[in-house]
């Protein structure tokens, strides 16, 4: 078995894992100081609307000898407007142009055609109406409003009505963060950025739908029980579910890396980016939310209720009880043996309440039985 998958296995059984709720103030703090890094980024630089949502003119020419820097430049003298110029496959130009009436794009078309020396009847000229961009935006904000509500009627059931919360915020804050990221950037906003948009909301939503199932098998019949308290519990299902995660979070990142830093870095292709940035933030986004913002979030509501609140008192006096009578409790017993026996154990940050054996014949005397 491979060494990751070694791992894998060992979280899932409890043997070892991070203390991410113990944590979860630190995590509350690095998310709220990102996201209010996105919020400052939307309010001063602003979001660059594309040509769908401003309106404009496109204009498409043949194969032509000119850069694109060139024509870049001669575009926006001839408009006033900065223009946005990508090279074709076929040798042309691909000049868009925001804010241009008929009147206007009729002159443009005259100006490129002299300064590109090609032929006005073969640049072909599209307009389009702002009109379009906004029944879209309108669109997807009916299409987000939606889906929000849908998730937290379908988690309130299949779940509990503290998780649909959870997963609320946590879908916000993957929004949040990947329109900030958009307005720091400057990257154009076009339908394929919506799209981009409401497609991470699955990956998000999916990463932490499998936290939570695991966590609500977790916590069947919790009360009847003193070894775990409710937060302990959260933090086995995110370590259990956390080489899983990953996984998945890595082998989708890795084809929308493609196309964003090779197909829109590399090769130049710049609608690439509208989708493919808006995909690659929100899929780190949701998976970084799942583990460090709903499932802790879940923690802290679920442990203000009174069950939950004389459950970890009779877990901690236990606890305290059994140290009182010299008895090592299952967590120091972790931490013990991890300090006697670092290389056949259990690496420090195990899970508090998994119990671990130290391996036979080390730190015993020859002869001697415990």
């Amino acid at each position: 078995m491979s060494r990751l998958g070694n791992l894998g296995a060992r979280l899932y059984r409890g043997e070892v894992g991070y203390d991410f709720i113990g944590k979860r103030k630190i995590w509350y703090g690095i998310s709220i100081l990102i996201t209010i890094t996105a919020i400052v980024g939307l309010a001063v630089s602003g979001l660059n609307m594309g040509i769908e949502f401003k309106g404009g003119a496109v204009f498409t020419t043949p194969k032509t000898s000119v850069s694109v820097n060139e024509a870049e430049t001669l575009a926006t003298d001839s408009s006033g407007h900065q223009a946005i110029v990508q090279k074709l496959g076929n040798g042309g130009l691909r000049i868009q142009i925001t804010e241009v009436d008929t009147a206007k794009s009729d002159q443009i078309k005259g100006e490129l055609s002299k300064g590109l020396d090609v032929p006005a009847e073969k640049i072909a000229a599209d307009l389009v109406g702002p009109s379009w961009g906004e029944q879209i935006a309108n669109k997807a904000w009916t299409g987000l409003g939606v889906f929000m509500v849908l998730v937290v009627i379908y988690l309130a059931i299949a779940f509990e009505w503290r998780m649909a919360i959870a997963a609320l915020v946590a879908l916000i804050h993957d929004i949040t963060i990947t329109v900030g990221v958009y307005a720091l950037v400057g990257f154009e906003v076009t339908p394929g950025t919506v799209i981009g948009l409401l497609t991470i909301l699955g990956y998000s939503l999916y990463d932490t739908v499998v936290v939570f199932d695991s966590l609500k098998e977790g916590s069947k019949g919790i009360t009847k029980q003193t070894r775990w308290t409710y937060s302990e519990v959260a933090n086995r299902s995110i370590n259990s579910t956390l080489v899983r995660s990953i996984n998945t979070t890595v082998v989708a990142l890795l084809p929308v890396a493609g196309l964003l830093f090779i197909g829109g870095g590399v090769l130049g292709a710049g609608m690439l980016n509208d989708i493919s940035l808006a995909l690659f933030v929100g899929l780190a986004a949701g998976a970084y939310s799942s583990i460090f913002i709903a499932t802790p979030l879940v923690a802290d509501l679920k442990e203000r209720e009174p069950q939950m609140k004389a459950l970890k008192k009779r877990i901690l006096a236990k606890r305290a009880a059994a140290a009182a009578k010299g008895e090592l409790n299952e967590a120091e017993q972790a931490e013990q043996a991890d300090e006697q026996y670092p290389e056949d154990t259990a690496p420090a940050g195990a899970v508090v309440g998994q119990r671990q054996e130290p391996p036979r014949g080390h730190g015993r005397s020859p002869g001697k039985r415990r």
